[in-house]
């Protein structure tokens, strides 16, 4: 069956062995006990005369038959199989190869051979290592960039990011940016991702974004597109540089400026009030005027209180003022609080409520300092409430609630609300969400009087649902406080 000679194209009788010798494979025809009874040209070159030597003995020097054999799997399926491997030249050179078998059968229909060709894919080998070494360099370099790298498809949808991008925000992949990096339920409001999309052009912003942690950085952003071969734009890679040292230096700088800025106006205000509070005293004197002289006299004390205060704010923003520690009732200082609070309240149709728990006691601390973090607080409550217009009735609440080593402060409002990038904004230097009439200052020192008396500041808000913060103080002074030299 196997010389049984064919006609060509041309008429002439050709021995079916010349086909087999001009096939560019490794052809072999095997029996059922896996022994080669027909080879080619190119098997006789590199593999030798097989003899009476089974197929794997041959081509892979083993003793016995190899798992998966696709050449068994024809005999048994009576069908063509495939799959890749590795033969043995007779040189002992190991060979790549691509097997293909297919099932030779006689009248019956039984296959009694099945002949196989196993294609040399050295090259392709060759190929296949040198792009996985391209693509793990590649990698290392993606991985090892200085700065946080992300590749982003239309739908903001993360579809790569580097080791480091995943070190601070997590293994996102298949999460939205904006999600990711800034913890936000809808797109950012002038996306360089998405500007880039819509005419391929490189985009440079700066934003700031949060990391697992909580942690927030500044970000220089640069955007690039990356297009398929038909020349569109298929994604966008974004890489964000870490700028916080930068901006933290030149906020010291710039917050300075703006502070005296800020202050300016209000100490100038202040001063006027002294001066009339003054005139009034002296001329009280002169004329013996008593009613002139109690009115100017509490002119002068109530603007030095002012001018005080604002002082302290300075002091606690530039870390310098040391905390003056005295015993204080809970309930006093919170009635002080509220009668500060309350004519702005009343002002705008806003309901203030007071809740002191009978146990709330005593505590040591600043009384100055606690008193202007708890009216910074009332008083964004208020402005919560005031500029929110969806509802008709607003409540303001000032709650105190004493524990055995801690003091509970808790100032809810039914306000505006805040989204998630806000609540971890509000905390910053200079931050503000009341637009021209905030300085971002007050929330700021607010945390750090907190923190300075041995606690710290909560906040929890929702949209449109109001916002509740909660300040905690130790009862008595800090250890780190009571251990401080004295000056």
């Amino acid at each position: 069956m196997i010389d049984k000679p064919r006609k060509g194209d041309n008429g002439v009788d050709l021995p079916l062995q010349e086909y087999f010798d001009a096939l560019p494979g490794i052809v072999s025809v095997q029996d059922r006990d896996l022994r080669i009874v027909h080879t080619n040209f190119r098997l006789r070159e590199f593999f030798g005369d097989p003899g009476d030597t089974p197929c794997y003995t041959f081509f892979k020097r083993r003793k016995d038959q190899c798992p998966g054999c696709p050449v068994v799997e024809s005999f048994h399926t009576g069908e063509r199989s495939n799959h890749e491997g590795v033969i043995i030249k007779k040189n002992g050179e190991e060979l790549p190869v691509m097997v293909y078998t297919s099932p030779i059968k006689n009248d019956a229909g039984e296959v009694v051979h099945v002949i196989e060709l196993a294609a040399d894919i050295s090259d392709v080998k060759r190929l296949q290592r040198k792009l996985f070494r391209t693509q793990q360099r590649l990698q290392q370099f993606f991985d090892e960039v200085p700065c946080y790298v992300s590749v982003q498809d239309r739908d903001l949808k993360l579809v790569a990011a580097n080791r480091r991008f995943k070190e601070d925000f997590g293994d996102e992949v298949g999460g939205h940016c904006y999600e990711v990096y800034k913890h936000r339920s809808e797109p950012c409001l002038d996306c360089p991702v998405e500007g880039t999309f819509a005419d391929g052009q490189t985009r440079q912003s700066e934003e700031l974004v949060t990391s697992m942690s909580g942690e927030q950085s500044n970000v220089l952003v640069h955007t690039s597109p990356i297009r398929n071969e038909a020349g569109e734009i298929v994604l966008v890679v974004e890489m964000s540089t870490n700028i916080t040292p930068i901006r933290e230096l030149q906020s010291q700088l710039e917050s300075t400026g703006l502070l005296i800025s800020t202050i300016s106006h209000s100490i100038k205000g202040l001063l006027t009030g002294l001066d009339g509070g003054m005139y009034l005293v002296d001329s009280g004197l002169h004329k013996n005027n008593q009613d002139r002289l109690e009115k100017g006299w509490e002119m002068v004390t109530r603007n030095v209180d002012r001018i005080r205060s604002t002082v302290l704010d300075i002091l606690y923003y530039a870390k310098e003022r040391e905390p003056e520690w005295n015993d204080m009732s809970v309930k006093e200082l919170v009635d002080e609080v509220y009668s500060v609070a309350k004519p702005k309240a009343d002002q705008h149709g806003i309901d203030l409520r007071l809740n002191v728990d009978g146990d709330a006691g005593e505590l040591v601390g600043d009384p100055m300092a606690l008193r202007s973090m708890l009216v910074n607080l009332m008083e964004n409550a208020v402005d919560a409430c005031r500029v929110d217009k969806k509802k008709t009735e607003h409540l303001v609440t000032l709650s105190a609630t004493g524990e055995d080593e801690r003091v509970r402060f808790e100032i809810t409002d039914n306000g505006i609300g805040m989204d998630r990038e806000t609540r971890e904004k509000v905390f910053s230097l200079f931050f503000s969400s009341k637009g021209t009439e905030g300085t971002g200052l007050g929330l700021f020192i607010a945390n750090i009087v907190a923190k300075g008396h041995g606690g710290g500041v909560e906040v929890d808000s929702e949209v449109d649902r109001g916002t509740r913060f909660t300040v905690t103080i130790a009862r008595d002074r800090p250890a780190e406080e009571l251990d401080a030299p004295a000056e």
